[in-house]
């Protein structure tokens, strides 16, 4: 950790701006021009800021659309700062970006979009056992189901083949000498017992080996089943699957202390209190939630429940779909079978059109998760009420559950400006040893080559099934790789996409894999599956923060410490404030600047009572640069070629220092070369910036859920209701808009010169 103690000072500025008089040089550092503002989370919608012109510009041509040249210079309107920033919505964004949001951030009107209401109906109503997407006709089959109207059945065994020296085979997680429920390969106690179903996981059912010398850990023996540890009835210490909950919690039995409650949707120590799964938008109001997916009620589809079909109620639709005027058809009287419906819904762009993929890529990932934390940034506690989780990864399921509850959501493809593909690659990471069905032994032990299958097949689906991707070879498809490693493993044939990551590895510098974990490492991924392509491109691509736990008292994660591509270890070479094991400190070490290696007991507390808090690289990625944000320290980034949250957007030298690696003996000397004015005014651009590294959006739908369905509201729920600048979603939203508008490809579409009227300034422009 880098802390450098907060400076005291008490200052105040107050200024006025008139028309042709010139800033002086220490006032403009704070005052920047004014723009619109928007009740963000009752509208959901960037609204408009353009002066509209008269008549269309529908019947333009490509080439003029192309040639056209601003009327009134947006460099003129919206100048730039002392570091080259324009200040757009209270934060400062490159001067291009900027000054294009700033002055032409939204279309001038809503345009009608023909929404698909639908109403094929499926094959023998997928026998019970699946969710029928009424656009197409097709079963979604529940984990352990499979065919056209899930009546097959699948047989998805617990553990790997056996042999004589390893009777229950080689370990996976879900390794089970109990009961295996093959619809979901998950262990339980079974028949028998006096608790059946009761989890029996992991470790739970193996010998347990004591450590060989103090200090080191316990190690499960996979080659030998506890069979007396969980199924014996002896009185004083019965096991696993007999204990009486009561009697254990009042100390009158013993039992094995591995044996505990991992699975989702069941909590206390002995699975005895059933509690709400984890689903994605929790079915929306619409379904019910088994294991993680969503069983939707008549008339309902999607992964969340949220899409109606012709046979719901009208009333019952979703926001985003409302008000909606039906276009029933003609002859739909003539025929027995129900036809798609059309809605005509106002809509502001951009429209993204998120694809119902076949669960395998999303909701069966949730469904049968061995440990209930994996790839959610929720769970649920005995009230039912929110338990937020401190999982980095959660972003992704975030950034997915506002999407689907979004007023830019569309379901006319046709419309769509971008489409977005959920395949949830932190579920599949997390789980990659979950089971043998999961087929990590076909990649050879490695996660990152496991992942790509299911991206590439994933790509596979869309183009067999869609006609969307061939319009623009997928520069229009957005991609989300929030792994440590972010798109370095992505499959070559969807490199052309927009790629949402964690991990801003340009390979400038660092053009290997990263991480110190073999499983992850990319490397070795033959070229012709993954392609010669960099991990991130700042010109397509964009870096989003990692989950921050919405928590009162603390709105950011632990530390993670790991391996840091060795940034750390010259850091504590040069400044290290605390002994080695040789008794040696830092070369340059200072009272005024703490580089130890030990965990910091106050850890939010000191990177708040400092000026600058160090952004280095975990294994891979790490959450330095939220915490920093959130904490209201000046981030000093020390990682080359790296892109960081929004960097290829926002202007981080207005609130950001980034240092090479070359240059960390001379880090201090930088740091202090900075007087009070300028580290004011990093400070202030940091203070404006914060809640964009939060997914206030995502907990905001969560906390109406708590709403509707207990009527309560939390603390937490309190708290993030008076938040009121863009956050994550907000911002990512602001990102597409740009692109949709100066993607020189973009702008030969057709639709775009239909329904968009804006002002000559805001056309042609880069």
């Amino acid at each position: 950790m880098i802390f450098n103690q907060k400076w005291k000072c008490s200052w105040s500025m107050t200024a006025s701006i008139a028309s042709g008089v010139a800033l002086i040089s220490i006032v403009h550092l704070f005052l920047f021009p004014v723009v619109p503002s928007f009740d963000y989370f009752s509208v959901r919608q960037v609204q408009n800021s353009c002066v509209p012109v008269n008549g269309s510009d529908g019947g333009r041509s490509g080439r003029d659309w192309e040639n056209l040249r601003p009327i009134i210079a947006l460099e003129s309107r919206f100048p730039v700062d002392s570091h080259g920033a324009v200040v757009y919505r209270n934060t400062p964004w490159k001067a291009e970006i900027g000054q294009w949001l700033a002055g032409c951030d939204s279309i001038t009107k809503e345009v009608n979009i023909t929404e698909i209401i639908g109403g094929r109906s499926c094959q023998n109503d997928c026998s019970g056992q699946g969710v029928c997407n009424h656009e197409f006709g097709k079963c979604r089959c529940f984990h352990g189901f499979s065919g056209e109207d899930c009546s097959g059945r699948l047989h998805l065994e617990c553990n790997h083949p056996k042999t004589p020296e390893l009777p229950y085979g080689r370990w996976v997680v879900s390794i089970c000498p109990a009961y295996c429920d093959t619809t979901r390969a998950m262990c339980f106690c079974g028949e028998g017992t006096k608790y059946p179903n009761r989890p029996v996981a992991e470790a739970c059912g193996f010998q347990i080996n004591l450590p060989s010398e103090p200090g080191s850990p316990k190690l499960s023996d996979w080659s030998k089943h506890d069979l007396d540890n969980i199924f014996t009835t002896n009185g004083s210490k019965p096991g696993w699957c007999n204990v009486d909950p009561k009697e254990a919690y009042a100390s009158k039995v013993k039992f094995k202390e591995e044996c505990d409650c991992k699975y989702d949707c069941l909590l206390g120590q002995f699975c005895e209190v059933p509690v709400q799964c984890v689903c994605i938008n929790q079915c929306s109001g619409h379904g019910h939630c088994r294991g993680g997916f969503c069983q939707c009620e008549n008339g309902w589809y999607g992964a969340d429940c949220s899409i109606p079909s012709v046979a719901s109620s009208v009333s019952e639709w979703p926001k985003w779909l409302r008000p909606a005027q039906l276009d029933v058809p003609d002859n739909a009287h003539l025929t027995n079978k129900t036809v798609n419906l059309n809605a005509v819904v106002k809509k502001k762009r951009p429209l993204i059109y998120v694809y119902d993929l076949p669960p395998e890529f999303n909701s069966l990932l949730l469904e049968g998760r061995h440990f209930k934390f994996e790839c959610v940034n929720r769970i649920y506690d005995e009230r039912n009420a929110t338990y937020w989780t401190d999982q980095l990864y959660g972003a992704q399921m975030a950034l997915y559950e506002s999407l689907l509850a979004s007023p830019y959501r569309t379901l006319n493809g046709e419309e769509a400006d971008f489409f977005f593909v959920p395949v949830l690659d932190s579920c599949i990471i997390t789980r990659a040893d979950d089971a043998p069905h999961l087929a990590m032994q076909e990649h050879k032990g490695l996660r990152s080559s496991l992942t790509l299958e299911y991206y590439r097949k994933a790509y596979d689906h869309i183009v067999e099934h869609h006609s969307y991707w061939n319009r623009s070879s997928g520069r229009d498809h957005i991609w989300f790789f929030s792994w440590d490693e972010g798109a370095c493993y992505a499959p070559k044939e969807i490199w052309n996409s927009m790629m949402l990551v964690h991990w801003g590895n340009t390979n400038s510098k660092h053009n290997h894999s990263t991480t110190a974990y073999w499983a992850d490492n990319w490397d070795k991924i033959p070229s012709d599956k993954r392609g010669t392509h960099p991990c991130f491109d700042p010109d397509k691509d964009l870096v989003l923060p990692a989950w921050k736990r919405p928590d009162t008292s603390a709105l950011s994660t632990k530390l993670w410490d790991r391996y840091s591509m060795g940034i750390r270890q010259k850091l504590a070479e040069e400044f290290g404030s605390s002994p080695t094991k040789n008794g040696t400190l830092g070369k340059q070490h200072a009272q005024d600047v703490i580089v130890t290696p030990d965990r910091s007991q106050n850890y939010h507390e000191d990177l708040a009572s400092s000026v600058f808090c160090g952004v280095l690289p975990g294994d891979g990625w790490s959450g330095r640069m939220e915490d920093s944000i959130l904490q209201g320290c000046i981030p000093v980034v020390i990682q080359d070629g790296i892109f960081l949250p929004y960097e290829n957007v926002l202007n981080y030298e207005s609130f950001a220092v980034r240092i090479r690696e070359d240059e960390i003996p001379n880090l201090i000397k930088i740091l202090r070369g900075f007087n009070d004015t300028e580290k004011a005014f990093k400070l202030a651009n940091v203070q404006k910036i914060w809640q964009r590294f939060l997914y206030r959006d995502n907990v905001l739908l969560e906390a109406e859920r708590q709403k509707t369905a207990f009527s309560r509201a939390e603390d937490w729920a309190v708290e993030f209701l008076q938040l009121v600048e863009d956050d994550v979603f907000t911002t990512f939203v602001q990102v597409l808009h740009y692109k949709l508008h100066n993607d020189p490809w973009r702008r030969q579409l057709s639709y775009l010169k239909k329904d968009f009227r804006l002002p000559q300034e805001c056309l042609g422009t880069n």
